[in-house]
């Protein structure tokens, strides 16, 4: 009788002993372990993921979003904005006490300083009036501080002399008043019974003096500023060329349209108004060599001898 093979016997009590059966290892002593492989993997991945996120995160640092660095920019404008103020601030303040510091101390050497006091007053263009007379009438005592010195009551003061025509004072640093005066220029004189009084051309009476050469006498009821026969005697007289004029010795006016000239030959000229002077006078230099004691040239375009 043959005998069979002997069957394997099975033992379901158990998956492992199952497991064990197939593969014939033990399963605590197997080198595949399900569960350790499984969570070797898992903490391979996360390393490599964070390694990857920390890459990402090293890009993202290196290379930031275009609104941040817009943000970065403004807050860099508004930094060195701020220093820039900061800095004019600074000058500015710097400035100030620097004028603050140059007024103090020029406060203080025009007003305290002895320096910047009168000590000389120059007289400029006084001729027949002294300087003595201006000074006395200029009344700005010696050692007066020159910022003190009023100078356009001073220059009324000294204007107040008949003589002058004009008068300015200036302050001459660092210790002169100036006084620059304009004398008035006669130019006819009048006969009245206290003297002989000059007249300049606008007819102010300003001295009882003897005629100097070459100034006429006036002959009018009355001469004075703003009489109209005085004035367009005056007129008259002002318009004649050098060769008439020094042949003139008086000249007379009854009305403003009635002026006659007085030679010093003795003739007369009939002029009339002030109107036309100058073809009257080129007219009546024609004339001069006429006979006739009256040349009358008050009508240019038709002269008379007479």
């Amino acid at each position: 009788m043959t005998s069979r093979p002997k069957r394997p016997t099975e033992d379901t009590s158990s998956g492992e002993d199952s497991a064990r059966t197939d593969t014939g290892t033990p399963v605590g002593t197997g080198k595949v372990d399900t569960g350790k492989v499984d969570t070797g993997s898992a903490s391979k991945g996360g390393a490599r993921d964070r390694r990857a996120y920390a890459r990402r995160d090293n890009r993202d640092a290196s290379h930031p979003s275009a609104e941040s660095q817009e943000r970065a920019d403004r807050r860099r404008a508004r930094e060195d904005e701020r220093a820039k103020v900061s800095r004019s601030r600074r000058r500015a303040g710097l400035i100030a006490a620097a004028v603050l510091a140059v007024v103090l101390a020029g406060f203080a050497v025009v007003y305290l300083s002895p320096v910047l006091t009168v000590r000389t007053i120059d007289v400029r263009g006084a001729v027949s009036v002294s300087e003595d007379e201006v000074i006395a009438d200029l009344a700005v005592p010696m050692g007066e501080k020159l910022v003190r010195v009023d100078t356009g009551a001073a220059a009324r003061r000294v204007a107040s002399i008949p003589s002058l025509a004009s008068v300015r004072v200036q302050r001459m640093y660092p210790s002169t008043i100036r006084v620059t005066v304009t004398e008035r220029v006669p130019v006819v004189f009048v006969d009245r019974p206290d003297g002989t009084h000059l007249l300049d051309a606008d007819a102010v009476d300003f001295a009882v003096a003897p005629p100097p050469p070459g100034v006429i006498r006036l002959v009018t009821d009355n001469p004075v500023t703003g009489d109209p026969p005085t004035e367009s005697a005056l007129a008259v007289l002002d318009s004649l060329p050098e060769p008439l004029r020094v042949q003139v010795g008086e000249i007379r006016a009854g009305s403003a349209s009635d002026v006659s000239l007085i030679l010093f030959d003795g003739r007369t000229v009939v002029w009339g108004d002030r109107d036309r002077s100058e073809r009257k006078s080129a007219v009546a230099l024609a004339l001069l060599s006429q006979p006739g004691q009256i040349l009358d040239v008050s009508s240019p375009d038709l002269p008379t001898t007479k």
